[in-house]
């Protein structure tokens, strides 16, 4: 007979837990009627945090995947109407891509799917269950004990 892992318990749950939030972000996503994939959905927030229109490479590697992903996720959105290619200032052989109009209007709809598809995960949890949540989920995010 084999003792239990809790670590490896732990773990399970975890992963059990990020396939319920993305399962029920991806069902909030597509009640918005955006027509957007949860993929797009983090490029387009991701875009909105660059101070300047970003390369497709800075948005590549801040997302942590390969540059023909993002490749894909921009035609998408392109064709949408959400982002659009502008050539740099600077080097006219350099690309940028930059939110429209569209996509900051997008970008706000989401933001409430997002916020419903939280209530949704959330709600059986207390106050103070989601602030211990929190403070676990900070030190786990961060990677060290607090004090």
């Amino acid at each position: 007979m084999t003792t239990p892992d809790p670590d490896g318990l732990l773990a399970e749950q975890l992963l059990r837990l990020t396939r319920r939030v993305h399962r029920i972000q991806k069902r909030h996503i597509e009640q918005s009627g955006l027509g957007v994939t949860p993929a797009q959905s983090r490029l387009l927030r991701t875009l909105a945090h660059y101070p300047a229109p970003p390369r497709m490479a800075d948005l590549a590697e801040r997302l942590e995947v390969v540059p023909r992903a993002v490749t894909t996720l921009v035609d998408g959105l392109e064709a949408s109407g959400k982002v659009r290619r502008v050539p740099d200032p600077a080097n006219r052989r350099v690309i940028r891509i930059e939110l429209t109009d569209d996509g900051v209007k997008a970008l706000r709809e989401l933001h409430g799917a997002r916020r419903s598809a939280a209530q949704e995960i959330l709600a059986p949890l207390t106050g103070e269950q989601r602030e211990v949540l929190g403070d676990l989920l900070d030190t786990l995010v961060d990677g060290e004990q607090r004090c």
